[in-house]
């Protein structure tokens, strides 16, 4: 029964010790090791094996990519507004030494240093460059924070600005100011529409007027080589009851009085103020004049 018992608890003495001695780190872990309170080596991921009674781990390091939330604070620009500001910053552990004891508590320091340079980066920027230019807060965040936590051995990869908020007066103003340019930019659209539509509308008079007088000027061309052709048939015409004339026919005179008499006669018959047209009696002295002026024409024509 005793024999059972020391069995026992030699069994029970070396898991003990078996578990003291041998450490399993799982991936993305790194242990520290410490002998009497002194640091010693770290354990990478895998199996590692410590001296029992002697040594132990001291600190077990996160060596992943981790979000650390920075809580939102209130932050005066350099024109004297109010913003709320908060982030988030992306760390990871390089150095688990240096992270386990460079610095106590790792993740409050990271806070706190992460709140300070928000206060004063945005500290040193107006409200309008706050609120346009966050890439650059990001990049100047990122700089100083990354050079900070550098001899604690965390490499910072990345810091981002997750909201600006401005108080509710600023807001308003901010939309007042956006619709008057809305509206200003609408009324220059509509200034530049009118002008290039009275543009155009001055151009298309232009180019009607141009084209009437172009049309006046053909007009007038074609009137005047009409004129100009009948007046060379009246003086070619003239020019033979002269020549008839010449030669004692009677006729070529006829034609002369057949063509005022005609006329005469048109004029009265067109007159607007004539209500009785006077018909000439000798009616036979028309006619016979007609006949001569008929014949005149048909000599012409045979001399031809």
């Amino acid at each position: 029964m005793e024999t059972t018992i020391a069995i026992g608890i030699l069994v029970v003495l070396a898991l003990v010790i078996v578990k003291m001695i041998v450490k399993f780190v799982p991936q993305g872990m790194e242990y520290t090791v410490e002998r009497f309170g002194r640091y010693t080596r770290t354990l990478k991921p895998g199996l590692g094996v410590l001296m029992p009674f002697i040594d132990k781990v001291g600190y077990r390091m996160n060596m992943r990519e981790r979000v650390v939330d920075i809580p939102s604070q209130d932050v005066i620009t350099k024109d004297n507004a109010m913003v709320t500001a908060d982030a988030v910053v992306f760390i990871q552990v390089i150095d688990a030494r240096q992270a386990a004891y460079e610095v106590n508590n790792l993740d409050n320091a990271i806070v706190n240093l992460c709140l300070t340079n928000v206060r004063t980066v945005v500290g040193a920027m107006d409200l309008d460059e706050v609120l346009s230019q966050r890439d650059v807060i990001n990049a100047q965040l990122l700089g100083v924070i990354d050079a900070a936590t550098d001899p604690w051995g965390v490499k910072v990869t990345r810091i981002e600005i997750k909201d600006l908020s401005p108080p509710h007066d600023i807001t308003q103003a901010m939309n007042k100011q956006m619709i008057a340019e809305r509206e200003k930019r609408a009324e220059i659209l509509e200034a530049e529409g009118q002008k290039q539509s009275a543009i155009l509308r001055a151009e298309g008079e232009k180019e009607a007027a141009i084209r009437e007088a172009e049309g006046r000027k053909q007009a007038v061309f074609l009137d005047s080589e009409a004129r100009e052709r009948e007046a060379l048939a009246e003086a070619k015409a003239t020019e033979m009851v002269s020549t008839a004339i010449s030669k004692g026919d009677v006729n070529a005179i006829n034609y002369f009085i057949a063509q005022d008499y005609v006329t005469a006669f048109k004029a009265l018959a067109t007159s607007p103020n004539q209500s009785t047209v006077i018909v000439p009696a000798e009616l036979s002295g028309l006619a016979s004049t007609v006949g001569g002026l008929e014949a005149l024409l048909n000599a012409g024509k045979n001399k031809k």
